[in-house]
């Protein structure tokens, strides 16, 4: 039986430091994809089936480029977050630093490569 308080149960746990801040970020990314997401479907589903080049004309337009180029870089921004707080809840030691440091990479890497995919069709 132990008689330890609540705080000396919590002591060296960890800050609560960024908490509010990572929830909030999350709350804004998962609203922003909200409205991106059926936005992405529509103009990606109208292109779906076309041929080439009535889609490269498609996508040279700004709305369908932008809506896609920001649904990558909120989508993969959400993903990252989502992804940490996965890992830091179920992985310890140092396999939790290098699957971090390697979620982040795979995840900035992906989001680029999308808006650098739409760039060269925009431009």
């Amino acid at each position: 039986m132990s008689f330890m308080t609540d705080r000396k149960r919590a002591v060296g746990l960890g800050s609560a430091k960024s908490g509010t801040e990572h929830h909030w970020s999350m709350m804004v990314s998962s609203t922003a994809l909200l409205i991106l997401m059926p936005l992405f479907v529509f103009t990606f589903g109208y292109a779906l089936g076309k041929p080439y080049e009535e889609v490269m004309a498609y996508y040279r337009q700004p709305l369908p480029a932008l809506i896609a180029a920001l649904t990558f870089a909120v989508g993969f921004y959400h993903f990252k977050g989502g992804v940490q707080v996965l890992i830091e809840d179920y992985v310890h030691g140092v396999a939790r630093k290098l699957l971090i440091i390697a979620m982040i990479c795979l995840s900035i890497s992906a989001a680029a490569a999308g808006v650098f995919a739409v760039a060269r069709i925009a431009v």
